[in-house]
Order: structure tokens, then C-alpha cells, then sequence
């Protein structure tokens, strides 16, 4: 009862500003609250290093007057303090530059029922903080106990319970409630001379489908000790297979490719190529935000338009741009409810996966590399280039022959989606971005 009570508060105190602002010369308002309970603990080597648990509320404003616009923002949610916010802000839209592509969404969220989409998990609450302490010393003990481990770099056990507010002058007010559970672990392998090191974490929006601590501890040990006593290669041409972590790295640069706001301010290689094949018939990806339980679903974005099913590629062609309000006014498109703050971001966006297993794909390769981790920058969007620090197992005759390193792994994005051979069947969703296994015709491998 007492949640509701609040939720209502929010609410109420959403749509007084809304009215208060245009009894003071706005031509449109929004106000998002956001009102969270968050909680982390990080262990290492069986200790206590760090344990928050706090609440944190936050107001955001976005104000337009003659098509101008300013922010404002609070963590004092007291009406005097809220009120004064809105008067200088609405001064400080007066001083901006106009801008014709300014403007709120005029949109109506249909009557979606927000529990279909299964964001919210009450077990979360009812976590008590010596269990969540636990899971993670119970995870960082499960992979120490693999005498190959020497060292770790932590774990860690997190969980979130969020309820967001949106409310603007075009007459939408909704709210809903969302929570994550997240467990993770560190680790190093290895001697003096010979160090490597991994990691893996299960994020989760409900606590029973979160992986169990054997399960991540071993996993990490998995990861890690198939690294130890890595071999150089010659610099060469050769396929590679992408592991998911890595499709998911992929899929993300490609994602900040067909963001709206990149595309208007000619920041990516595909502003121009709406409409063009950009791959072959194995690509097509989709940003769907209605997909429930899943880590980025939503009933609606930022700016509340509602999230639906977007087709990005299908079958190689690109057929959409991912857009907000402001960056679908630009390019003369609609938004697709992708807004995030004032930016772009992805709901679930995913790369439609095949039906083959990773195993058969490894085994069909005569020869090359399975990328299993990368590190440094190296990508350039306006471009498609790509060049980074990168290791791998190597592959012969169909079999993992050893692990590599001190390689570069460098190619254009463009090339890539236009050599995916097969996809394998392993789609998880285990992030908002993600992609099953997929194994790259050719790449260059640079080494010795």
C-alpha cells in the first residue's frame, strides 16, 4: 500500500509541474522521476571491500518555449525547490538558439498491460543483505578453489529496483517498475611470467533465472585457464570466428552505426545506404523492446513513444534507422522509441541467429582463429574500420589447438557483414546487445 501511495505522489507531483510550467509560458514540458533502490557488495579474496545500499530519487526537466529548449535537474524533490526549477529553466530556454527540429512526441501509449512484460521481480526486495553477501563470497570461492586460479580481482553480487515516471504536456503520464539482479567474478591464472585473465557475470531482470554462483565461478575458471601458455602466429589472412561476447562487441559498434543521431551528423559509414544492402542474406537484426523479461525491454522510451519491433537489416538490406524524437525530425523519419535521455540507445537489439551449433562450426574449420576477447579502441564509425588488440584460440583441423596472443585483429565493418558465413544457434540474451556465434569469412589476424 505504502508503494502505491508513493507511486501516486510521483505521479501527482509529475502532472503539477506539467501544469505549473505552462501557467508560466512553456509550449512543452516533460518531467521524468526516477526512484530507485540499489544494493552492491564487492568481495575479494574472501573479504569485504565495498557494500552500498541506498535510495536515490531524480527529477529531470526538459523545457520548450518558441522552440527552444533547456534541462534542468534535481535530487531534492521538494515542491518550492522544483518549482524555482522550472522558472530558470524557463528563462534559460528564452537566451537559447531556436531550433525548428525542436518538440515533444505527440504520442499515446496503447493499452499495454506493463506485467506482460515481466520486468519486475518482488523476490529482489525480499533478498537480505547476508544472503546477497554470500553469493558473491560463494562465487569467489568456488573459482579459487581451481588450483590454476592464483589470483582474483573480485566478485560481485548487485541488484536494482527502479520505478520510473514520465509525465508530459501532451497529455501522457504512465509510470512502471523494473528490477535487476546481477552476479559476477574476476579472475587471473597463471605465473609471474605467464598471467592471463577473464571473467563472468549473469545479469538478470528476475532472481530464479539468475545463474547460480557454481555456475558463474566455474564458467570464469572456464575462460580463464584457456588462455594459459598462449603461442604467437604469423601475420595472416584467415577466418575468424566470433565467440557471442564478441558478436555482442560487433553488433555494438554496428549499433552505433545506425543510431539516428550518428547518422544526421554524418558520423557512420551507412548515413547515406538506408534502403541498400549493406551485408548478405545472413544478416538481419532486429531492436525489438517488447520482448518480456528480457535486459532491454521497455513499454516505452524516454521520451514515451512505445517500443516495438524494429527490422535494422533484413537479409542484408538496411531498413531502418534507429531514432528519437529529435534525430527522426532531422532525417525525416519516425522515432522508434529508442530514446535514451537526450541520445539514442538500444532496447533488444539482436542479430537473428542460425541453426548451427558453435561446435559444428569450429569443426568445419580447417583453419583459423575463434576471438574470445579484445582490448583498446580502434573502431571508427564515420569509416567502418576496425583494429584491436585482440586473443584467441587457434584452430586446426576442425579442433582448438591452443591459445594466442599479442595479435591485431583489423577489418571494416562493412567487409564483415558481407562475409558471415554461418551463425550459430546460441543466441542468449544475456545483454540489451547480443548475437549468437558467427564465423567471419576472412579477417586479418596480425601477429609476428
Amino acid at each position: 500500500m505504502k508503494g502505491q501511495e508513493k507511486s501516486h505522489e510521483l505521479m501527482a507531483l509529475a502532472e503539477s509541474l506539467v501544469t505549473f510550467a505552462h501557467s508560466h509560458g512553456t509550449d512543452e514540458i516533460e518531467v521524468s522521476i526516477s526512484d530507485g533502490l540499489e544494493f552492491s557488495v564487492d568481495v575479494r579474496l574472501g573479504k569485504i571491500e565495498s557494500l552500498i545500499e541506498a535510495g536515490s530519487r531524480y527529477l529531470g526537466l526538459r523545457i520548450i518555449k518558441d522552440n527552444k529548449t533547456a534541462y534542468a535537474a534535481s535530487s531534492d524533490l521538494n515542491t518550492d525547490t522544483l518549482k524555482r526549477l522550472v522558472k530558470n529553466a524557463i528563462r534559460r530556454a528564452e537566451l537559447a538558439n531556436p531550433d525548428e527540429f525542436a518538440g515533444l512526441p505527440i504520442s499515446k501509449l496503447s493499452a499495454i498491460d506493463v506485467t506482460t512484460l515481466n520486468l519486475f521481480d518482488p523476490e529482489i526486495s525480499e533478498l537480505d543483505t547476508d544472503k546477497k553477501i554470500a553469493l558473491a563470497l560463494e562465487t569467489e570461492k568456488i573459482a579459487l578453489s581451481d588450483k590454476r586460479i592464483t589470483n582474483s580481482h573480485g566478485a560481485s553480487f548487485e541488484t536494482k529496483e527502479i520505478k520510473s515516471v514520465l509525465a508530459n504536456s501532451h497529455g501522457f503520464v504512465h509510470e512502471y517498475k523494473e528490477t535487476f539482479c546481477s552476479l559476477s567474478v574476476g579472475i587471473q591464472a597463471g605465473e609471474t611470467d605467464n598471467k592471463v585473465e577473464d571473467y563472468w557475470s549473469s545479469t538478470e531482470r528476475h532472481f530464479r533465472t539468475l545463474d547460480p554462483p557454481e555456475k558463474v565461478g566455474k564458467k570464469a575458471v572456464a575462460r580463464t585457464v584457456r588462455q594459459l601458455n598462449p603461442r604467437k602466429i604469423k601475420t595472416q589472412v584467415v577466418p575468424v570466428i566470433f565467440e557471442p561476447t564478441m558478436t555482442n562487441w560487433l553488433l555494438g559498434f554496428l549499433f552505433a552505426c545506425v543510431s539516428g543521431v550518428a547518422v544526421y551528423q554524418k558520423l557512420s559509414f551507412l548515413s547515406d545506404k538506408l534502403g541498400e544492402k549493406i551485408g548478405n542474406e545472413h544478416i538481419t537484426v532486429y531492436d525489438d523492446g517488447q520482448l518480456p523479461g528480457k535486459l532491454g525491454t521497455r513499454p516505452y522510451d524516454s521520451e514515451g513513444v512505445p517500443t516495438q519491433k524494429n527490422k535494422v537489416i533484413e537479409k542484408g538490406t538496411l531498413k531502418n534507422f534507429l531514432c528519437n524524437t529529435y534525430a527522426g525530425k532531422k532525417l525525416n523519419l519516425p522515432s522508434t522509441g529508442n530514446a535514451d535521455g537526450a541520445s539514442v540507445g538500444p532496447n533488444n537489439f539482436y542479430l537473428q541467429p542460425g541453426d548451427v551449433s558453435p561446435k559444428d562450426i569450429i569443426q568445419k574449420t580447417d583453419k583459423g582463429l575463434i576471438l574470445i576477447r579484445t582490448i583498446g579502441h580502434g573502431l571508427n564509425p564515420v569509416t567502418g574500420d576496425i583494429s584491436r588488440g585482440a586473443f584467441g584460440l587457434w584452430v586446426e583441423n576442425g579442433e582448438i589447438a591452443y591459445p594466442v596472443s599479442e595479435i591485431t585483429i583489423a577489418g571494416n565493418l562493412g567487409t564483415i557483414l558481407n562475409q558471415i558465413e554461418e551463425k550459430g544457434n546460441d543466441l542468449e540474451f544475456r545483454s540489451a546487445i547480443c548475437g549468437p556465434t558467427v564465423k567471419i569469412q576472412e579477417l586479418t589476424v596480425a601477429g609476428e
